[in-house]
């Protein structure tokens, strides 16, 4: 078996099904010297299915948790000479994915950096979405408080094009009941679970439309939601003015705020300073 240069090699693990890995993967798996997973276990099940033997390579956890303590030993085995695999859970490393740190540090040291491409579970949602594909934002996983992530959805609005994120099951109901109040309910969203998976479900409807479902259903596996961009519309300074006084008598001026602008799809500044003087007026 041919020996891999000195180097830190990313490869990117299937979402569901396990043939979803490209042979180059199986290479850099069977030929490095030392293993590293955020899911041992994980990996280990992918090697048996693929029938790569581990043999006397050391298999290293490295996760949340653990990246303090773990980094040291890979960049010392890097520093002997020898090639390091890393495989996140599932999917492409670094995208979500705690390996971020690792491969900082390889690259800080003047190691060489390989990635061997493959499954992403933002790539295939986005593709059976529907939504447009020139232009995406990936924003991860939104806060879990309520507070924050509205504002962290207020500061997405004006994003051009098409807004995607990962979720927990237990709390993607909130979530898209807060991405409905803050981006506007009559945006196209899409909702994917358990993609390439024997369950894998895609719903696509209005954003209130996938609030209401969702408040209705429980939901397993994991989920990534998509937001399409808003509505383009002509707004006059008197439906602005109407929209806050009304969401001013239920909601704080803060929450107002990031209501109708992204209802009405304008920068959150603009109706701030109206708010601010209304709450004056008032």
């Amino acid at each position: 078996m041919q020996k891999l240069p000195t180097g830190l090699y990313l490869i990117a693990t299937p979402i569901g099904t396990a043939r979803d890995i490209t042979l180059r993967a199986l290479d850099l798996l069977a030929s490095a010297d030392m293993l590293v997973a955020e899911d041992t276990r994980s990996l280990r099940k992918l090697m048996d299915i693929h029938a790569i033997a581990l043999r006397d390579r050391p298999l290293v956890s490295y996760h949340d948790h653990n990246g303090d303590r773990a980094r040291p030993r890979v960049l010392q085995a890097l520093a002997a000479g020898q090639s390091v695999l890393y495989a996140s859970e599932a999917g492409t490393p670094m995208v979500a994915d705690p390996g971020f740190d690792l491969a900082r540090a390889a690259v800080a040291d003047g190691h060489l950096l390989v990635s061997a491409p493959g499954p992403s579970a933002v790539i295939t949602a986005l593709t059976l979405s529907g939504l447009p594909t020139d232009q995406f934002h990936f924003a991860g996983f939104l806060p879990n408080a309520a507070s924050k992530r509205k504002s962290a959805l207020s500061a997405l609005a004006q994003v051009p094009g098409t807004l995607i994120f990962y979720e927990s099951p237990k709390r993607v109901a909130a979530m898209l009941r807060d991405a409905c109040a803050v981006l506007g309910g009559d945006r196209a969203a899409v909702m994917c679970r358990e993609l390439t998976k024997k369950f894998e479900e895609v719903l696509r409807n209005p954003l209130a439309e996938l609030a209401e479902i969702a408040s209705q259903r429980t939901f397993k596996g994991e989920i990534v939601v998509l937001i399409g961009n808003a509505p383009k519309r002509s707004v006059h300074e008197d439906d602005i003015s109407s929209a806050l006084q009304e969401a001013l008598e239920t909601h704080s001026l803060r929450d107002a705020t990031d209501m109708v602008s992204g209802e009405l799809g304008l920068p959150r500044r603009q109706v701030y300073q109206m708010a601010l003087k209304l709450g004056k007026d008032r």
